[in-house]
C-alpha cells in the first residue's frame, strides 16, 4: 500500500500544474481571447472603444511552444490579468482557413494571411498602434512582434513595454534595453 501511494503522489506530481484549455480547432484558449469576425478594422475599433491595444495571435494546433506559454506563461495571474485588463487579444491559426480582413482591405484565409506577414512560426504575436495608417497591413503597421515562446519576464516586459507606448519615447530605451533594466530590477527586489 505504501508503494501505491508513493507511486500515486509521484504520478501527481509529474502533471502539469494547470493544463491550457484546448478548443475545437486544437488552439490553446485563454478567457481574454476574443471570438471576431477577423475584419481587423472593426477589431481595432473595438479595442480602442474599450480602451486596449490589439494583439493578433498566432499558434498553430500541436505547437509545444504555444502549450508551454499557456501552461508557464499565461497561468500567471499577474501576467493572464494585465493582457486581460490591457489587450484585446485576436488568435490566428497559422494553418486556418477562417477569412482575416487585413487593414489594407486585402481578405485572405489565416494561413495566406500569415504568409503575407511572413509570420513562420508559433507562437507569433503581433502589437497594433491605436491608429493604422491608410494601405498599411498588419505587419507593416505593428509597433512590435513577439516572434516565439519567452518566459514569464521578457512576456511581461513586452507586455508592458507596449502598454506604456515606450516605443515612442525618444530616450533610446528600446526594448531590449528596458527589459534588461526590468531584469536588474527584479533581480535587486526593487518589482515584482
Amino acid at each position: 500500500m505504501r508503494h501505491f501511494l508513493i507511486g500515486a503522489f509521484a504520478l501527481l506530481m509529474a502533471l502539469p500544474v494547470s493544463a491550457a484549455e484546448i478548443g475545437d480547432d486544437g488552439l490553446h484558449k485563454q478567457p481574454w481571447m476574443r471570438d471576431t469576425f477577423k475584419d481587423l478594422r472593426e477589431d481595432l475599433n473595438e479595442a480602442n472603444a474599450e480602451g486596449k491595444r490589439l494583439v493578433l495571435f498566432f499558434e498553430q494546433r500541436g505547437c509545444i511552444y504555444c502549450q508551454q506559454m499557456h501552461e508557464e506563461v499565461f497561468s500567471d495571474p499577474g501576467i493572464s490579468d494585465y493582457i486581460a485588463e490591457n489587450y484585446f487579444v485576436v488568435q490566428l491559426n497559422l494553418h486556418g482557413d477562417i477569412e482575416v480582413t487585413d487593414f489594407d482591405g486585402e481578405a485572405l484565409p489565416e494561413k495566406d494571411m500569415a504568409r503575407k506577414w511572413r509570420v513562420m512560426f508559433t507562437p507569433n504575436i503581433l502589437f497594433l498602434p491605436e491608429e493604422v495608417p491608410e494601405g498599411q497591413n498588419a505587419l507593416e503597421a505593428s509597433v512590435a512582434v513577439m516572434p516565439g515562446a519567452f518566459g514569464k519576464g521578457t512576456t511581461r516586459d513586452m507586455f508592458t513595454w507596449v502598454a506604456e507606448k515606450r516605443y515612442l519615447l525618444d530616450n533610446g530605451e528600446d526594448f531590449q534595453r528596458y527589459h534588461a533594466r526590468m531584469i536588474q530590477e527584479r533581480s535587486n527586489g526593487s518589482t515584482d
